[in-house]
Parts: C-alpha cells; sequence; structure tokens
C-alpha cells in the first residue's frame, strides 16, 4: 500500500488509504454487530492477546456497546452511506494496529512517501469497528457503490501492548464512551495517568481481590463475574480512596511511594473494616441497615482517614485497637436502620449526607476529622 510516514515526537505511524473491499478483509471485529438480518460474529481472541481481550471486554461490557445500541449506531451509519452523496461517507481516520513490524520503503524523491507492507495476522480496529461494520453491510446490498469508497486509515505498528490499550483509552475517555469503572482498572496501564490515581486505584483493587478483604467482591466493577451482592460501585470507592490520597500525598511520596505505601494503606483499611465488621454485629451486610450501603461504606473510609492519622503506624494489634476505638457504634445500630434512615440524616444530597454521617460516626468514636484543605 502506498502510505505516509508520519513523524511526531518519538512517534512514527502511517496514513493511507484502503479500498472498502480490501480493507474488510484485513481486519477483524472483537464485537459482535448487527444489521437488518445478519451479524458479524467477532473474531475468536487469543488468551495471550491482550489488546484484543481488553478492547472486546469494554465494548461487550460497557453499555454504550449493548446490543441495542450497537445495532441503531450501525443502522444509522449504513443509512448515512446510502444517502451521502457530495458528503464523503468515511471522511475520519480509521485507526487500525499491528504489533508486527510493518517494511516500509520510501520512494525515491519523495520525502515519507512509500510502500508499507502488510501484517501477516489482520489489523485490529483501535478506532472506528462501528464504521467498518456498517460498510460491511452497506457492500453487501451495494457492492458496486460501496467498491468505489477508500477508507482514510491511520496504521501503528510494532508497538508494546499497552501503547495500543493507552491509545483506545485517549480516544473514547468521555462519559459515553468508557464507563469510569474501566478507566480505574487501566490507570496502571496508562501513562498519562497520575501517580496518586494509579495509587487510588491499586487500593481498590486490592480490596475487590484480596482473600482477606472484607469488601473482596462486593465491589461492582464492570465485568465482574461474582455472584454476591455488592455494595459500592468501584468508582465511588475510587473516589474517596483518591480523596484521602491525594491529601496525603506528599507524605505518601516521602514515605517510600507506591511500593511500600499502597500495601500499608491497604492494610489499614481492611483492619478497619475487620473492626467494623465486629462492631457492627449481625447489621453487618444486612438488607434491612444501611452499613454497608454506599452512603455509610464512604463516611467509614473519612472515618479510617482520620483514624491513620493518629494511629496508623503499628500493624500489630491494629484491628483489636480500632475495635475499641469503634465500640460506640454498636449502640446506634438502630439508627442505620434503612427505614427512616434518609429521615434520621436529612441532606440536600448524598455528598452533604456522606459528610453529616462522618461526623456523626467520627464524634461517636471520638475520631476527630482533619481539618479541611
Amino acid at each position: 500500500m502506498l502510505a505516509t510516514q508520519i513523524r511526531q515526537k518519538d512517534s512514527i505511524f502511517y496514513f493511507g488509504s484502503y479500498p472498502a473491499t480490501d480493507l474488510l478483509t484485513k481486519v477483524r471485529f472483537i464485537s459482535r454487530f448487527y444489521g437488518e438480518s445478519e451479524e458479524i460474529a467477532p473474531a475468536r481472541i487469543s488468551q495471550s492477546d491482550e489488546i484484543a481481550q481488553f478492547i472486546a471486554k469494554i465494548e461487550r461490557t460497557d453499555s454504550a456497546f449493548q446490543r441495542g445500541i450497537s445495532k441503531a449506531k450501525v443502522r444509522s451509519l449504513k443509512n448515512f452511506y446510502e444517502t451521502a452523496v457530495s458528503q464523503p461517507p468515511i471522511p475520519g481516520t480509521v485507526l487500525l494496529f499491528t504489533s508486527e513490524k510493518l517494511r516500509f520503503q520510501t520512494l525515491a524523491g519523495a520525502e515519507g512517501v512509500g510502500h508499507l507492507g502488510e501484517p501477516q495476522q489482520k489489523f485490529l480496529i483501535i478506532d472506528g469497528q462501528h464504521r467498518l461494520a456498517a460498510l460491511r453491510f452497506y457492500m453487501q446490498e451495494h457492492a458496486a457503490e460501496a467498491g468505489s469508497i477508500r477508507v482514510p486509515c491511520m496504521i501503528f505498528d510494532g508497538r508494546s501492548e499497552d501503547f495500543a490499550t493507552e491509545m483506545f483509552v485517549t480516544i473514547n475517555s468521555t462519559p459515553t464512551r468508557i464507563n469510569k469503572s474501566h478507566l480505574i482498572d487501566l490507570y496502571e496501564r496508562v501513562s498519562f495517568a497520575e501517580p496518586h490515581r494509579k495509587f487510588a486505584a491499586k487500593l481498590v483493587a486490592s480490596l475487590y481481590s484480596e482473600a482477606d478483604s472484607p469488601l473482596r467482591y462486593r465491589i461492582n466493577r464492570l465485568g465482574g463475574r461474582s455472584a454476591k451482592d455488592k455494595w459500592i460501585l468501584q468508582a465511588e470507592l475510587f473516589n474517596e480512596l483518591h480523596r484521602w490520597v491525594n491529601r496525603d500525598w506528599r507524605r505518601i511520596q516521602l514515605a517510600g511511594g507506591s511500593r511500600t505505601e499502597v500495601p500499608r494503606h491497604y492494610g489499614m483499611v481492611r483492619d478497619f473494616f475487620k473492626a467494623a465488621e465486629r462492631v457492627w454485629g449481625e447489621a453487618w451486610g444486612h438488607a434491612n441497615f444501611m452499613i454497608t450501603k454506599p452512603v455509610t461504606i464512604k463516611a467509614m473510609l473519612r472515618v479510617c482517614a482520620d483514624l491513620a492519622r493518629e494511629d496508623g503506624q503499628e500493624a500489630e494489634g491494629r484491628v483489636k485497637r480500632w475495635e475499641a476505638r469503634l465500640a460506640p457504634w454498636s449502640d446506634q445500630i438502630r439508627i442505620y436502620k434503612a427505614e427512616g434512615f434518609y429521615e434520621r440524616f436529612p441532606a440536600k444530597g448524598e455528598i452533604e449526607r456522606v459528610s453529616r454521617v462522618h461526623r456523626e460516626l467520627g464524634k461517636l468514636a471520638g475520631i476527630n476529622p482533619r481539618p479541611a484543605a
């Protein structure tokens, strides 16, 4: 294929165009797409292909890509292809990726222009699956017209898995494309994510997966398979942990950063919830109480941050010490019954209610809240 080599800082990639009929044989769809009477089945994805596994996970689980919306979007694009006359049907580039290093042979006297080789495996579509799916359905009914279409493509080759993942996140990181829960899962793989966000994301992952975590499998993550009742959204938990970490970030950096402080902070949160579980007794996890509902979990995390500032250094015996500090909560269990809870804790919204519950719980335990920054 004749292509233009593009350099941007340390990146080299290529711009070119494929005839529609050729391009559709060179790409693999990793999501299922539906036309009026036919469907495009997703290609089988190797377990070793982390990039395709990742994109497939998002497109198959995020609400923006569920079957109904996907079908409507493809139908709309196909209709546009059919009606566009003076307007180009596909004016924007499709982004393709291959981990193979493609051979590029520059034409004599034409700097940056040359012949680009083809990968042995099909391209992964980083951006443009819906457009190409609609193009395939369009070709089935209008083969002659579709045959005249050339599709502009940006081609990225010979890069790492993290490069492709980061590009996908960058392109799709708007509320209508990727759920925030997925972005939290990906902070560790995205280079532009701030260190304190990566730190908080690691804490969330540990609280979800570690065998000794009181919140194990209780966090509502997109793509999670546990049948246990979920207590809090991953994004909500992340926001609270990030609130704590961000305020203490300078101290965390001086103490060794993520390598030492992620395990230490996980240990504090784990021990705090273990102590809280003992204090709340049968109300812990009970549907008739608000103890393990988001509003109270977020408030308890703020108490945990306050308590950690006072007594977070010594891990030995911490659960028993903190259980003693939180013991007064057990006398207030009835106040946290689900029935009438919102009347007992009136507020203009969730943010104000979390703050109020935080103050009440801290006061009962004699734990002073941290002054506002």
